[in-house]
């Protein structure tokens, strides 16, 4: 099971891929977690603390690494196109709640479509990670859609892109699934969050698919409290937790 998780930013898209990635450690499943977003908090919603989060470097910022490993510095214009990434995981990951989360961050400098050896370093690991190992792997990407441009997610099963029921995050949800297929990435599915009543319900199932459709997460308050209190949501909610059991089930299905 290889899933990147995308949406808009403040949409909740990390309280799902974090509660997910904790549900599938707790089957005793070996979890990666990539966190692909400039502001990166997936470890906090993971349950790490604030400590060891603080010690992390992204990889896109390691700029020794990525200069030995791609052969880039000031004085040559020329890089290896397949550096060695098949250790980086393990060697840069931190472990909490028997999920492995590893910090990517991202290429913050050039638009779509970047070829830089930062950008050439994140794509070899993010198609290592999908292709070649049997973890379940979970990205939580970047807001927006400027991932799709770079190709750097073109191998995952499938894109879960969490909307909040608007019409904003519905015109993203349709915009990633254009560019998904343009990418090869034929299952692009839906989790609607932060849903107030039966009138969001309707609203949501009248714009997506009901294929591509696999449920709601209410809004709780809960969540806000173990923002608030930098707590894993999935030890804070058990009403947010148990819907995404129901959530997970359904992806599992196809």
């Amino acid at each position: 099971m290889k899933i990147a998780v995308t949406g808009k930013g403040g949409v909740g898209k990390t309280t799902f891929a974090a509660t997910l990635a904790r549900l599938y450690a707790a089957e005793g499943r070996k979890v990666l977690a990539a966190d692909v977003d400039p502001d990166a908090n997936l470890g906090l919603a993971l349950g790490f603390d604030e400590e060891t989060l603080d010690s992390i470097v992204p990889i896109s910022r390691m700029r020794k690494l990525v200069e030995e490993r791609t052969g880039a510095n000031s004085e040559n214009q020329f890089y290896r196109l397949n550096p060695k990434v098949d250790d980086i995981p393990d060697t840069y990951g931190k472990v909490c709640n028997g999920v492995k989360l590893l910090v990517l961050g991202t290429v913050e400098t050039g638009g779509g479509g970047c070829v830089c050896p930062e950008h050439v370093m994140l794509k070899r690991i993010i198609n290592n990670m999908v292709l070649h190992r049997d973890d379940v792997v979970i990205m939580d990407m970047e807001a927006g859609l400027e991932h799709l441009g770079r190709g750097t997610t073109e191998s995952v099963d499938q894109f879960i892109v969490v909307i909040e029921p608007g019409a904003r995050s519905i015109q993203t949800y349709k915009n990633v699934k254009r560019l998904a297929s343009d990418l090869g990435v034929k299952q692009v599915r839906v989790v609607a969050n932060k849903v107030r009543n039966e009138e969001d319900e309707a609203f949501v199932k009248s714009k997506i698919p009901e294929e591509d459709l696999l449920g709601f997460i209410h809004y709780n308050t809960e969540v806000m409290d173990a923002d608030r209190q930098g707590k894993s949501p999935y030890d804070f909610s058990k009403t947010v937790t148990d819907e995404i059991i129901k959530i997970k089930k359904k992806i599992e299905e196809n």
